[in-house]
């Protein structure tokens, strides 16, 4: 509904998919148990009004091709500095990538 309203009508709403409320609770915007409702009311008190329906569009877009819901770009993503999810990831990623050193057998140079 809060599409329609918004984009047909020009009333400022921010609808919540999929795309939203992944990119919302990965940045600490909301918690990671909060409903869809919730994550629309925190997002409603965090953003002014009149950029509801633009910020609406930017999370879709970021989440769509950007935040991915299986394979985030972390490692380019702008945001990674306020990113809970991104920081964690990141972690991980470099304590896989510090294993494989230690356990890779050096090869001998003649």
């Amino acid at each position: 509904a809060n599409v329609v309203v918004s984009n047909a009508f020009g009333v400022p709403a921010i609808a919540v998919d999929t795309h939203v409320e992944r990119v919302s609770k990965r940045l600490a915007l909301a918690g990671w148990d909060d409903s869809v409702l919730e994550v629309e009311k925190k997002l409603m008190k965090r953003v002014p009004r009149d950029e509801w329906t633009l910020t609406h569009h930017r999370f879709i877009f970021f989440g769509r091709y950007h935040c991915k819901a299986q394979n985030p770009q972390c490692h380019v993503c702008p945001l990674l500095d306020i990113c809970r999810e991104g920081k964690k990831r990141m972690k991980t990623s470099q304590i896989r990538k510090d294993k494989e050193r230690a356990t890779t057998p050096k090869r001998k140079i003649n």
